[in-house]
């Protein structure tokens, strides 16, 4: 009998959007960060992912996040 790994009900899409965009905190723990102010500089330089404006707080498609992250890593870029 096959065992099937649970799925994270926050990767699965709804009407083509995700569950859930990653916040600037989201980032840090994902990456690895020093603290949000190096995402802020991310985007203020237009060097990091895409991201949009809620209101006053910033989020992320993290559908957008890994095609970043992929281009990064693909480039050559990452440190």
């Amino acid at each position: 009998m096959a065992t099937e790994e649970p799925t994270d009900p926050r990767a699965t899409l709804r009407g083509g959007l995700p569950d859930r965009y990653l916040t600037p905190e989201d980032l840090v723990t994902m990456f690895s960060l020093p603290s949000v102010e190096t995402v802020y500089q991310w985007r203020r330089k237009r060097i990091g992912p895409p991201g949009f404006r809620v209101g006053r707080y910033l989020r992320f498609n993290p559908a957008a996040v890994r095609a970043w992250e992929t281009e990064r890593t693909t480039r050559g870029d990452a440190a």
